[in-house]
């Protein structure tokens, strides 16, 4: 009986972890995506403005710490019992 029930629960994560890690995922993608930006209309010209936005310098790092807490809490949720 012992080992039936190993057996079942074999495996590390459940399916609700993997969706609240693809989840973290994917805000740390978006982070990641607009922290990059856009290409420079001329390259010669040094744009502070484009560099140092709002969402490159501010939103984009919160995402970012936002999908790692998200990947976190996956990591240390404990499934549900069946």
């Amino acid at each position: 009986m012992s080992e039936q029930k190993q057996n079942v629960n074999s495996t590390l994560f459940a399916k609700e972890n993997y969706t609240w890690m693809l989840i973290g995922g994917v805000i740390m993608a978006i982070g990641l995506f607009l922290m990059s930006g856009g290409k420079s209309a001329d390259p010669k010209v040094f744009d502070t403005n484009e560099v140092y936005g709002t969402t490159r310098i501010t939103i984009a790092p919160i995402l970012i710490v936002l999908g790692l807490m998200v990947e976190i809490y996956a990591i240390f949720k404990k499934p549900k019992a069946a």
